[in-house]
């Protein structure tokens, strides 16, 4: 397999972005038409390179693949991680919320999920790529459970509330919302299932228990 790690030092920063390029025209080119649907030649012209160029990089089409993988775990949930931080009240929560809502609004809810994207057509097919895309989510869940978990540490959240349990579910939620949205053109079902799973997630506030 090629060397998946992009700051790899035996590569010019010319080589880099070269390679960075291709990754970049490849994840394109499998949000549209999927994985089977992309060949190495789609690829390399999407790119500008020639074929040498695309297996200098990539050992095969799977290496390419796993590539992608990465790329795109990086962009959707590491994109996010500075909101993490932020995501420790139902306010930092909510606002998180309009920012997933008003992302899909400017892609036109075309897309869904590339992680989801991706998982739906690998996951029965390739062991390696699955175990990637499954530690994306995973890295996806430990952002929003860390902002739980804090929530909990000041007492906001009840301490019998499972913070992992609530950001699996807030998780599988978004997950579900954004393959509806996509099929619908429509925000509407992901402003729902948003709407309802923080509802649900206030539900373990301790200012909604006081209140009760």
């Amino acid at each position: 397999m090629a060397d998946r790690n992009p700051t790899n030092p035996k590569l010019t920063g010319k080589g880099r972005r070269t390679r960075l390029r291709i990754i970049e025209a490849a994840a394109e080119l499998m949000a549209g038409n999927g994985v089977a649907g992309t060949t190495i030649e789609d690829v390399r012209l999407a790119a500008g390179v020639s074929t040498s160029q695309v297996y200098h990089y990539f050992a095969d089409k799977r290496a390419l693949i796993l590539a992608v993988v990465d790329f795109q775990s990086d962009a959707v949930v590491g994109g996010q991680e500075p909101m993490f931080t932020r995501i420790d009240s139902m306010a930092g929560l909510r606002a998180w919320r309009d920012f997933l809502v008003e992302h899909q609004r400017q892609r036109q809810c075309r897309g869904g999920c590339p992680i989801g994207a991706l998982g739906s057509e690998l996951a029965e097919i390739d062991a390696g790529a699955r175990s990637d895309l499954a530690r994306a989510f995973r890295r996806w869940e430990r952002g929003i459970r860390t902002g739980l978990g804090n929530m909990q540490a000041r007492g906001e959240l009840r301490p019998g509330a499972d913070a992992g349990n609530l950001a699996m579910t807030v998780l599988s939620t978004l997950q579900g919302a954004l393959l509806m949205t996509q099929l619908e053109r429509d925000t509407k079902p992901l402003e729902i299932a948003l709407d309802g799973v923080l509802d649900y997630v206030e539900s373990f506030t301790v200012a909604v228990r006081t209140e009760g």
